[in-house]
């Protein structure tokens, strides 16, 4: 081998180097040494025989990125193998190689991690998550004003006016003047340019399929494997909006439940967690993506979902107490304004709250960095009890917090919480939890007890009789008391398929006969029958 040709193959390796570490901070991860697999393979000695000088790979890496990066590079031995480990800070800026190559890490064809080109469209979308760009702000040439439609300027008006929250001093504004203190449109050159906001809310339904071909809405009705309803829309976003909140309400119904001398409506789903979810996929969906904001009615849930991942910052462990991170901005302001959505911007806080108002399970999130962000709301049969608990408590002690709602919850389904629990389930420290958990049991709400060396917390004595007040054998009750009288004993299982309910459901229903009186429980976990009291 020559000399030429041995340098020819070192300057290779030092390029595909580099380019691994650029890869690798265009992406989350942040650590590089060792095979994707998990194996070992170790490193050949860059610099002498003894092996590589980490400062001379920091000095490499920074020379040769732009902007420069400032890794940290570290060698050890792990299992018998010299490792070289740089770790590659995040960056909210695209960071590309110094001859110009930008790559970014994904999953290949064959499903494993690899490098693949990073296109500008996909540095605009990280950008959005990082907060550093708002693609809603985004000038759009050559489209003219009259690509506004008046009438959705109209609509917009109408939307200050009915909901509460709006910002009235736009009222008296002329649709230019408008669209201008929404950030719609903005003065270039002594010319109008139409912003990507001026077309999501006002945008002609053709000009939105031609300049922003992103944008769609997907509704769906889904009944086992067939699709029932399958419609797409184009259309600009409060007028899409109104569609959807139309297909739901037509679809909504309603329980009656008597609390006191009140008649209370329990709804099949939250009508304002639902506006919520949907306002918060169209707001916060990546619009540089090509995919539909997805809305499908299922038999027992609704899923929402839109195309995008979380924003920078923003995970599922920290989803009800993180500051809002809007990825349009600019948009997220325009719907406050119109008072689409809650001005505090704790929307999901909204969603959350009113789900379990109603009775219903707690909400969840999905995450998918392929397919996007999904929440579910259940629409499965409503605990009417615990509605009417909360009811009484809000008119007597004033209205419960989101983190108060969602533990006096688990304490009524699972019977006790610990404090690890509790404070997972609030997103909060184990401080923060305990101080929810007093405040409850300040309320009269839930009471603590010793399990071993911890600490558990279930509801008080009060407050399972008023949650038993008036629960007398009906409905799903009496058919299991039939059954039990005639069989000798249920089982879960059984509940379940003899009342058409999930198992989930049915141990609520057996748990509730059993601290009510009517059932007693023989034997333990999955082996538990109920036979009469």
């Amino acid at each position: 081998m020559t000399l030429q040709t041995e340098r020819l193959r070192t300057m290779e390796r030092l390029r595909a180097f580099v380019e691994m570490v650029v890869c690798m901070a265009n992406r989350d991860d942040n650590l590089l040494g060792v095979e994707d697999d998990g194996e070992v393979t170790g490193t050949r000695p860059r610099h002498q025989a003894a092996g590589t000088d980490p400062l001379r790979v920091q000095a490499l890496i920074s020379n040769r990125t732009r902007p420069a990066l400032a890794v940290y590079a570290e060698q050890f031995v792990l299992q018998g193998q010299g490792v070289l480990v740089i770790r590659v800070p995040r960056n909210r800026m695209p960071v590309g190689t110094a001859d110009g190559r930008y790559l970014r890490r994904a999953l290949g064809g064959d499903g494993k991690p690899a490098c693949v080109p990073f296109h500008f469209h996909e540095m605009n979308a990280r950008q959005a998550d990082f907060g550093a760009f708002d693609y809603s702000a985004l000038d759009l040439p050559d489209v003219p004003m009259d690509a506004l439609d008046p009438l959705e300027f109209a609509r917009y008006r109408r939307a200050i006016r009915e909901n509460r929250g709006g910002d009235e001093a736009l009222l008296g504004l002329s649709d230019l003047d408008l669209a201008k203190a929404l950030g719609a449109v903005r003065m270039l050159n002594g010319d109008i340019a139409v912003r990507v906001l001026g077309l999501l809310l006002f945008g002609r339904e053709d000009m939105l399929a031609e300049r922003l071909p992103t944008h769609e809405v997907a509704f769906q009705t889904l009944a086992d494997t067939s699709v029932d309803v399958n419609d797409f829309f184009r259309w600009p976003l409060l007028r899409v909006l109104e569609e959807l909140e139309t297909r739901a309400r037509v679809r909504r119904s309603e329980q009656e439940l008597i609390v006191g001398m009140v008649r209370v409506g329990v709804p099949n789903y939250s009508a304002v967690a639902f506006r919520e979810g949907i306002a918060n996929a169209l707001t916060h969906r990546d619009y540089t993506h090509i995919g539909a904001v997805h809305v499908q009615w299922r038999a027992d849930e609704i899923a929402i979902s839109n195309p995008g991942d979380l924003p920078d910052g923003v995970r599922l462990d920290n989803l009800l107490v993180t500051q809002p991170r809007p990825r349009n901005p600019l948009l997220a302001d325009a719907l406050k304004r119109a008072g689409i959505v809650e001005r505090t911007a704790r929307g999901v806080d909204t969603v959350f709250a009113e789900q379990v108002r109603c009775g219903r399970s707690v909400p969840r999130y999905e995450v998918d960095s392929q397919a996007g962000v999904t929440l579910v709301l259940g629409r499965s049969e409503a605990d009417l009890d615990f509605v009417r608990l909360l009811v009484e408590e809000e008119r007597r002690n004033g209205v419960l917090s989101l983190a108060q709602l969602l533990l006096l919850d688990r304490m009524w389904r699972d019977g006790a919480v610990d404090l690890a629990g509790a404070a997972t389930l609030v997103q909060r420290d184990r401080q923060g939890a305990s101080d929810v958990l007093a405040s409850l049991v300040s309320r009269g709400l839930c009471s603590s007890e010793r399990a071993g060396d911890s600490r558990r917390w279930r509801s008080s004595v009060t407050t399972q009789q008023a949650l038993q007040a008036g629960h007398q054998p009906k409905g799903h009750d009496a058919t299991v008391l039939a059954h039990v009288k005639s069989c000798g004993y249920i089982t879960r299982g059984e509940t379940a398929a003899l009342c058409d309910i999930d198992v989930r459901a049915a141990t609520r229903l057996l748990r509730q006969l059993t601290e009510s009186g009517h059932l007693k429980s023989i034997g333990s976990r999955r082996w538990t029958r109920y036979e009469l009291a």
